[in-house]
Order: structure tokens, then sequence, then C-alpha cells
């Protein structure tokens, strides 16, 4: 099989940021106290900048962290308690199967034939290999602007032709002008909901554009934020063996972002391209789930009351929010079914950002798309609450110019990793 265009030197580079992120499973062992690994992790004054994480130690213990969309309930206790009765057998590899039966039952939900689904740590790793595997110098990728920027940075590294398309007018990827943009892609990139908007894309205009790309290439479906939505998958797509590649992941709505486990869905050769990035390292070397999160990731996929009652916990304290925004007069982009949403703060959102750091509450960034709208990601009832006040007295403050060196770290975007 050919091995794709893109530097082999950032391709292993990439490999060994998965590998890094795979580690830290560890630290659901419901055995280890909270407290203790906090004291512990307070203690450690090590830099963290070089884990591509932001670094949060300068915050005061009750900062409220609605930054990067992660879910503040954590792993499920079916979760934990799965991780539980697996730790024991820590000390082993995987010798009873717990990866593949969590394969097994996922494709079982989805109606899916062996092949057609692998489990990763996380699915940042993953979602760099579904676009690695299919742009090139010679073959370009088009994306929604603003979206998720690891497409952007995929084309990048293979030094690919890079479209970027405006969202409609109802924050949609416009598929038509994605597909007039580069009528010769090898992938079509579309975030659904997306993200940072956490709008919605038609399931019909998904169809479309599988339908009327070009042969050979494939679309590319992040579903990561998919369980907090009342709109249909396209994961049947992939049992119709069309050329769509489907990303979920259990960092958000299942609460382990820092667990790591995700799922790539598509047909078995398109899996098989994972497998061309990199001519020196195996898959299955570098790409193995934890013991840990796969028992996790299972116990949750089994857990029946898991994603509808976090669905609803998430709706009610998003819209609540926004209504308190909308009544109060301020401008947000409508139709989020996400665990995040954007609003328009009047001035460059880095220094809306450093305002409400003040304030005790960090938030997430800008996109130079929509530079004076700040994405914020749905945290619990009571930091929700203390949002808002902080976020109306942030409002009220004269803008103001902010230092370039303002909490630089916090400008990397950590979902980058999954997390």
């Amino acid at each position: 099989m050919e091995v794709t265009k893109c530097s082999s030197e950032v391709s292993r580079r990439n490999f060994m940021r998965w590998i890094s992120a795979g580690a830290a499973a560890a630290a659901v062992v419901p055995g280890l106290a909270p407290n203790a690994f906090a004291q512990q992790m307070a203690a450690d004054t090590t830099p963290r900048r070089r884990s591509g994480m932001p670094d949060f130690s300068h915050l005061p213990p009750d900062a409220v962290i609605i930054s990067s969309n992660e879910n503040p309930l954590g792993p499920a206790a079916s979760a934990l308690a799965a991780v539980g009765q697996v730790g024991v057998s820590g000390g082993r590899y995987d010798r009873f199967g717990v990866a593949a039966a969590t394969v097994k039952t996922i494709s079982e939900q989805f109606g899916l034939k062996p092949g057609y689904v692998e489990l990763f740590p996380g699915s940042g790793g993953p979602l760099d290999m579904a676009l690695m595997s299919n742009i090139s110098p010679s073959k370009g990728l088009v994306c929604a602007d603003p979206s998720y920027e690891q497409g952007p940075r995929a084309a990048a590294t293979c030094k690919a032709p890079l479209k970027m398309v405006p969202l409609t007018k109802t924050y949609a990827h416009d598929v038509k002008a994605m597909l007039a943009a580069d009528p010769n892609a090898g992938a079509f990139y579309i975030v659904n909901p997306n993200n940072p908007t956490g709008t919605m894309t038609p399931k019909e205009d998904i169809l479309w554009l599988i339908k009327n790309k070009p042969k050979g290439s494939v679309v590319i479906v992040d579903e990561a934020y998919f369980h907090f939505s009342n709109d249909e998958s396209v994961i049947d797509q992939v049992v119709a063996d069309q050329d769509v590649i489907v990303m979920r992941t259990f960092s958000k709505i299942y609460g382990m972002a820092g667990v790591r486990a995700g799922f790539a869905f598509g047909r078995p050769d398109l899996l098989a391209k994972f497998q061309t990035i990199s001519p020196e390292i195996s898959l299955r070397n570098v790409a193995s789930v934890s013991l840990f999160a796969a028992a996790a990731a299972h116990a949750s996929l089994l857990d029946p009351k898991l994603v509808p009652e976090r669905k609803k916990i998430n709706t009610d304290i998003r819209e609540s929010t926004l209504e308190f925004l909308d009544k109060r007069g301020y401008k947000i982009v409508p139709g989020s079914q996400a665990n995040m949403f954007m609003v328009d703060v009047n001035r460059p959102g880095r220094e809306f950002m450093g305002n409400m750091i003040k304030e005790g509450v960090v938030i997430g960034r800008s996109w130079s798309a929509m530079p004076n709208y700040v994405r914020v990601t749905v945290g619990t009832k009571p930091e929700m609450e203390k949002f808002q006040t902080a976020f109306v007295k942030c409002m009220d403050m004269p803008p103001a110019t902010v230092s370039a060196s303002l909490h630089a770290e916090l400008d990397m975007p950590s979902e980058l990793w999954r997390a």
C-alpha cells in the first residue's frame, strides 16, 4: 500500500503525542483519592507547557474552567466501577479481550460488520490519521470556517492545498460551496455539531456531499459532540459502504477526557490507510488502548441512562444560560446542540478572555473568522451562575488594549488533544 506523502518526521511526532495522551488513562483508578492526587499535583511545580495542555496552576482553586469543552461530570459511576474491576489485572496485558469486546459492542449497536470500527486512545490521533491518509500535495482538504482547527493543521503538515469555506447563514457547513472550492479534493472535513458554534449541518446536506464528491475522495465527519444533539448520525453511511469516515470520542458526553478513548468508523480499506502515514511505525504498537480506558468505554456504552441523562443536564443548563444572555440583549450564535456556545463580546475575544480570567472564570478563545465572539463550554449550574456574574461585569467594562503576553498559554486549543 502506498505511503501517504506526509513528512515521516512529523508523523512520528504525532504518534508520540498520541502515546502520551493515552497514558493519562491511569488517572481514573477509583482507589486513588482525588484530594490526595490534587495535593500532589499542586505540589508539583514542573512546567506543563511541554504536555501541550494549558497551565492553570496560577488560578485560584475555585476558578471555573469552561474553556476546553470538557464534561464536569467526569466518568459515569458504571465506568469507574468497571475500571475498579479490571484494576487488579492492570499488571498484565488485556488477556481477556476487553478492548475487542468494546469494539464488538459498538459494532453491534450500529449494525456494523467486523472490521468497520477501531478503538483508539482518544479520537485526536485517529482524526489526524483519517485526514493525513487522504490528503497530499496533490490532494487538498476542504474545511468550514470557523471550525475545529485540526483539519487545517493536518493540511499544513502534509503540505496539502487547503480551502476554508464560510459557514452558511444558519451556521451550517455549506457543502455545495465546499465542493465548488476544490472539486478534486482528497477529503472534506465536517464537524457535526460544529466546534466552536455548536450548530448542526443537516444530514441531507452531508448525504448530498457524499453523493456528489469526486471519486476516490472521502468525507470525514467528526461527531465528537453528536450525543448532545437531536439530529441523525451518518454512521449508517459507513454501514452502506460509502466513502465516509466517522469519528466518535468518549471525551465529551461520557466525561472521559483524561481517560482517552475514541472510535473511528469506516470501511476496512479506509481504516487500513491509517497505516500508510508512516512506513516506520505500527499502529498496533503505538495506538493501543489501555485496559482501564477500554473497560470504562465498554461500561459507558452499556449504560442505558448515561447519554439521555447527561444530554438533558447539558441541554437544560445550556438553554438556561442562553436565555439569561438573550434577555440581557447579548448576541449569541443561535442553534447550538452541543456542550458549548458562542457569544459576541463586542471586542477582541482575547481581551475579554483576559478580563474573565481576572474574575476567576476561564472561557474559550475566539476564531479569526469571528474575532469578537468567544466560545464558552457548558459547565455545572453553579459554574454557569458564576460565569453569568463575571460575564455581565466584564461586558460592562470599556474595551481596552490587552498585553500580548496575557496568559499566552491559554491560546493553545487544548481540545486538539481531545481533552
